[in-house]
């Protein structure tokens, strides 16, 4: 979500005169956008912002030009007034609700920058409605956010109150934007939201839509060949959804959903209103439409009171499901959660090792399914040159990344069938059949 939050700043911008710049040294603005999910964000939100002082100073004694820095994102709506006590030279605070007023933000900064502008709001008219429709070039494939902030309240989790209640955005603006995306070159969209399958709408026929049949709109789209979402929460996969992972055949056979632990006093302490039984009678259902879809999780371990057996229970989960990829932290306070006051906080030590055999599974489940891969053919949307001469790097149906070589020198936003040679952990190589 902070890329398309970056890339909608960017277009935001452009009509005021910036373009992007990949030399900070020579940079009037730097607009750093943070995520505040995990402490070590945050941590690095502040060693990053010490490091883009010294390159204003350093700017400032050659030129004698100082350069505007704004911080964005969750860290901003989380830490505000901090930011600038922390950071003195920082000029701009904007939440994730509010950066639509980032030009005008901008045009408060005086010429020698003594105020700051702090924005953490969250505006009655919702941000969508207020930012600009120019959208500039994009790569093959983008992400479009049809959903933000969380109703959930997981006792781990900062989103409630970061980026505020749920909300849902019209479908009509949802499809204009597409369409604005596809007119600048997009082949891909990924549908983004803290819960994304939490989206409803009012439909074109006046009745209550919900994510299935908003695919199942933009499929309708001819040059939009790709459609993929991010993330679900397994209270909001209903059977519309699953049915579209079968019947439509421009949504990609791959679903994240997290379940975080596979222990039902882990979940209930967590506040996740689910089973683990009801987890895995979802995904028992979602592989019935669609026996070929890969599955991708998230867990935390460690969270506080997990005991040794509640670990196991996990790990028996994650057998059951037999995840094709997933991510997995080690519990991580975050300031305001519930779970932060918790008692019983498992120890480092503990923390570190249960996080290890997690891993090892996953990994050893991923690099499975990557192997199964092989000598299957696979159309494969081209992304981006590689760093070997010839080489490209194209994304699956399945969410992977795929290495393939052709000295035809325009490939990138192509649709190529491969024939997969082999593959690794996080990784496939293939061969050309044909392109389209």
């Amino acid at each position: 979500m902070n890329f398309y939050d970056s890339e909608r700043m960017t277009d935001l911008l452009k009509p005021h005169g910036y373009q992007l710049d990949d030399n900070e040294d020579d940079a009037d603005l730097i607009v750093l956008n943070t995520c505040h999910i995990r402490e070590k964000a945050v941590e690095k939100t502040y060693s990053e912002l010490g490091r883009i002082r010294d390159k204003i100073n350093t700017r400032k004694e050659k030129t004698g030009k100082r350069s505007i820095v704004a911080v964005a994102g969750c860290v901003a709506q989380a830490q505000g007034k901090e930011i600038i006590k922390r950071s003195p030279w920082v000029d701009i605070v904007v939440g994730p609700q509010s950066y639509q007023n980032l030009p005008e933000l901008i045009a408060k900064v005086d010429p020698v920058y003594k105020n700051k502008n702090i924005n953490i709001d969250f505006p009655t008219i919702p941000k969508f409605d207020q930012l600009n429709a120019n959208i500039e070039k994009r790569g093959p494939s983008a992400f479009l956010t049809i959903q933000e902030g969380c109703d959930k309240f997981c006792t781990f989790c900062v989103v409630p109150y970061t980026r505020g209640a749920e909300y849902s955005r019209p479908l009509k603006s949802i499809i204009d934007e597409a369409k604005r995306l596809i007119d600048v070159g997009v082949k891909e969209i990924t549908l983004l939201g803290q819960n994304v399958n939490a989206w409803s709408s009012k439909g074109l026929d006046d009745q209550n839509w919900g994510l299935g049949r908003l695919i199942d709109e933009l499929a309708k789209i001819n040059d939009l060949k790709f459609i993929r979402y991010t993330t679900s929460h397994p209270l909001d996969m209903d059977i519309e959804l699953i049915k579209s992972h079968r019947d439509n055949k421009k949504l990609m056979p791959y679903l994240h959903l997290p379940v975080q632990s596979g222990s039902d006093n882990v979940l209930k302490m967590m506040n996740r209103k689910h089973s683990a039984k009801e987890y895995l009678k979802i995904i028992e259902k979602v592989r019935d439409y669609n026996p070929k879809i890969a599955i991708s999780g998230d867990f935390i371990v460690g969270f506080p009171g997990e005991s040794e057996k509640d670990h196991l229970l996990t790990i028996s989960l994650i057998k059951q499901v037999n995840y094709a990829q997933a991510y997995s932290f080690k519990y991580s306070k975050r300031p305001g959660t519930p779970g932060s006051v918790f008692l019983n906080q498992v120890n480092e030590d503990t923390k570190n090792f249960r996080l290890y055999e997690v891993q090892e599974l996953l990994r050893s489940q991923q690099l499975s399914f990557n192997k199964k891969t092989i000598n299957s053919k696979m159309k494969v949307l081209v992304l981006k040159k590689g760093k070997k001469k010839y080489q490209y790097i194209g994304r699956s149906p399945y969410n992977q990344s795929v290495y393939f070589s052709s000295n035809n020198d325009n490939l990138i936003g192509s649709f190529i069938d491969l024939s997969i040679t082999d593959a690794f952990q996080n990784s496939l190589t293939g061969n050309i059949l044909s392109d389209f």
